[in-house]
């Protein structure tokens, strides 16, 4: 068997300790980002619907994208200043 940099032999059962921390720490940043694109999509999707119904042109899918740009970010930075 293998050592690993700390010079004590590779062990299955740390490699996979240690897998499972990096995969908690990384949920909520992942969970963010979801987030971010989700309220991208939402919100110029009701805008482009908007413009569909009313029709206003370009102005309500571009309205709707950015108030999903501003909420995704919000949520994004409210999300990684917990950590």
């Amino acid at each position: 068997m293998g050592k690993s940099k700390k010079g004590r032999p590779f062990s299955l059962e740390d490699s996979a300790r240690s897998l499972q921390q990096n995969a908690s720490r990384a949920a909520s940043a992942a969970g963010a980002s979801y987030t971010l694109v989700g309220a991208i999509v939402l919100f110029g999707g009701l805008g482009y619907g908007f413009d569909l119904w009313r029709g206003t042109g370009p102005w309500g899918a571009l309205t709707g994208l950015l108030l999903g740009i501003v909420v995704g970010f919000y949520e994004l930075i409210k999300t990684m200043w917990k950590r």
